[in-house]
């Protein structure tokens, strides 16, 4: 599994902010003495994620609250399946209700979406890569959710490495500028180039890029790129890449395929809470 991100308690906070806000008017149509228990349940075939986000909403609301797990991130689900049992308060049961199941949809479908485009390039030696087109202040826990949907994390933000695009290279003059520019900035830090043609790719080659990203590349150029390279640098294939042709670029030689839509293109795991009798 991989690591949790180490902002999950403050995404929480902002999060119940933002619902909550000054008291749940609502959940006081019920006897603060109120006791319940419920369940979370799957209505469709998906992969499980957000876990951690989902337990930290009843920490934050009510400690009293004991979630039960009955799977796990990362775990293919059934439809239908119990997920969780749930027991406490049932003001706060009732109050957190939304904002967990907010948390535990919309990373499932980040997981179940990325496991598709996974088990598409399945045997093909490429691998999946996220990107930073994420919902804004779910950078961390959508990149953990790719990860657990079998996918490989880019960089997190504009701070851990270095992507040089075309806009970059016009600034800095050339292609060869950028990187060795890239080099003394930040000695050690990944030197990644976005290419249009290969001729391009073979400037990025004599530059010493550490991976050349192939932009909107059709299916013969991807080829030609992976010969010309002979494994010189890391080749990532990027660009309106669906599942429909996903393989097809994999089959190419590739080592990596970016892919936008398993972040941004989600529609949101079908889950439900009942409390029972």
């Amino acid at each position: 599994m991989p690591t949790l991100p180490t902002d999950i308690e403050t995404v929480v906070r902002h999060a119940l902010a933002e619902d909550i806000g000054s008291g749940d008017i609502t959940a006081r149509l019920i006897p603060a003495e109120a006791e319940a228990h419920g369940r979370v349940i799957v209505r469709e075939a998906a992969v499980l994620c957000g876990t951690a986000w989902f337990d930290e909403v009843f920490r934050q609301l009510d400690r009293r609250v004991q979630v039960i797990w009955q799977a796990r991130d990362g775990e293919r689900l059934r439809p239908n399946q119990a997920l969780c049992q749930l027991r406490g308060p049932a003001r706060s049961l009732l109050s957190g209700e939304r904002t967990a199941l907010n948390f535990l949809q919309t990373l499932s479908a980040t997981a179940t979406h990325t496991r598709r485009y996974v088990d598409a390039i399945e045997g093909t030696g490429a691998r999946l890569l996220d990107t930073r087109k994420t919902l804004p202040g779910l950078r961390t826990a959508q990149k953990y959710a790719t990860a657990c949907g079998g996918a490989q994390n880019h960089r997190m933000g504009l701070f851990d490495a270095f992507l040089i695009k075309e806009n970059h290279i016009l600034a800095a003059g050339g292609i060869a500028q950028a990187v060795a520019q890239a080099r003394d900035i930040a000695p050690g830090k990944p030197v990644e180039v976005e290419v249009e043609n290969l001729a391009e790719l073979k400037q990025a080659l004599a530059a010493r890029a550490d991976t050349v990203m192939l932009d909107n590349m059709d299916l013969a150029s991807l080829r030609e790129a992976v010969a010309i390279t002979a494994g010189r640098c890391q080749l990532e294939a990027s660009g309106n890449v669906g599942l429909d042709r996903i393989r097809a670029i994999a089959e190419t030689g590739v080592n990596t395929i970016s892919v936008g839509a398993i972040t941004k293109d989600i529609r949101a795991v079908d889950l439900s809470m009942r409390l029972l009798d």
